[in-house]
């Protein structure tokens, strides 16, 4: 697992004076965009100025203008971060998941590696669809089928493309070893077998 390797971050923050010209156009674009400068993925993301910005617009559209509602994306987003044992990930989302309105219980029994009972019908369908799609690769198509009748054919896509995006920044973190921002305020996530 991720946290059981070196902490030693990997891609730290590169110095302004050191930023290609690329990389300075991409993060002066990031931070227009999103009113802060490069953050957490988006650190070493920046190693591919290209790749970067497309990612932050996609992470723009599936966090803000998709056809899901909020607490359902961030719900989803825990799913991932625990599915990758991503720290940063969790510690982004978890207390604006909460915010939106998923239970400290539910978001507990995710960190604990266990299937919520506290979820409402919408969260379970996400969560079924989720994992299904996480350890099978794939959806059954009695969740899919509940998944288009509850979210609309849009929804279904825009649920797979925030699993999809959020396991590239997962891995993007993983691997870079991204650390998790000091001063949060957000539990860490535990390490689960």
């Amino acid at each position: 697992m991720a946290g059981e390797q070196d902490s030693t971050e990997r891609m730290p923050a590169i110095p302004a004076d050191r930023l290609t010209p690329a990389q300075a156009a991409a993060a002066a674009a990031f931070a227009a965009e999103r009113g802060v400068p490069v953050f957490g993925p988006f650190v070493p993301l920046l190693r591919s100025p290209e790749l970067m910005q497309c990612a932050s617009r996609m992470g723009l559209y599936l966090r803000y203008g998709s056809a899901l509602p909020l607490r359902i994306s961030e719900f989803t987003i825990l799913i991932v971060a625990r599915a990758w044992s991503q720290k940063v990930e969790w510690a982004i989302h978890q207390p604006i998941a909460l915010k939106a309105g998923v239970a400290p219980e539910t978001a507990q029994a995710l960190a604990e590696g266990r299937r919520p009972d506290t979820m409402s019908a919408d969260e379970a369908l996400a969560y079924d669809f989720s994992t299904e799609l996480t350890h099978n690769r794939a959806v059954s198509d009695a969740t899919y089928a509940a998944a288009v009748a509850r979210f609309g054919e849009q929804g279904v896509i825009d649920l797979t493309g925030i699993n999809g995006y959020y396991a590239l920044l997962a891995m993007t973190m993983n691997v870079a070893r991204t650390a998790v921002p000091e001063g949060d305020g957000a539990p860490l996530l535990p390490l689960v077998g």
